[in-house]
């Protein structure tokens, strides 16, 4: 009778080692795809860098770009959960707050730690996009992605009644500052810190959406 409760046992810690093996994968496919560049990247380097087999990463992941595609999903989520951004508890929260304002300076606060995470990556793909179908095609599906959660929000916006401009234009603005681009300038060039760029963002959007 003991041997149901040890095959139990075992499958969880195989489940549970295989599952330890992606996370280091997915840290590794990131710390290499920002530092040595998305084309120059080997699976053998992600593979050394991880600690397991090459054969490992192929099993969990196929191939490099499906790997690139799974190292951003986790990167954008701060995790390896599949949950999509805006079915997150942390978005959800924020669509209930009625003051469009607030709302607005909460999301700045949430899009700069997003962007902590995500804009080195998002350079490292755009930089690979002009030589490698694969960045081209994952760049193309971030921003489709990026475009639809920004129409998300602005659809949110548009529904408290306190939105001064067209549902589009909301989005199509916050998809232009959300991209990373600002972000690396104004923090990782010119100095700022977060909590500076935070505010400053989330004023811009206030100003640029909320009616008076």
């Amino acid at each position: 009778m003991s041997e149901p409760v040890k095959r139990r046992y075992d499958s969880s810690r195989r489940q549970e080692q295989a599952r330890e093996n992606r996370r280091r994968i997915l840290t590794a496919a990131h710390d290499l795809f920002v530092t040595k560049g998305y084309g120059r990247t080997t699976i053998a380097d992600i593979a050394t860098e991880a600690g397991v087999a090459p054969e490992t990463v192929y099993s969990a992941f196929k191939n490099k770009p499906a790997l690139l595609h799974r190292t951003w999903d986790m990167t954008v989520g701060g995790d390896d959960e599949d949950v999509p951004m805006l079915d997150r508890p942390e978005l959800r929260a924020l669509f209930a707050e009625p003051d469009l304002g607030t709302r607005l300076t909460a999301f700045a606060v949430f899009n700069t730690a997003a962007m902590r995470r995500t804009a080195r990556l998002h350079l490292a793909v755009r930089g690979a996009a002009a030589s490698d179908p694969a960045a081209a095609a994952m760049l193309a599906e971030i921003d489709r992605q990026r475009l639809e959660s920004m129409g998300g929000h602005a659809r949110e916006a548009a529904a408290t009644g306190q939105l001064a401009v067209a549902e589009e234009e909301c989005r199509d603005v916050l998809f232009a500052t959300t991209d990373g681009t600002l972000w690396h300038q104004l923090v990782e060039r010119l100095g700022w810190s977060d909590e500076r760029y935070a505010a400053w963002l989330g004023r811009l959007w206030t100003a640029s959406f909320v009616l008076r």
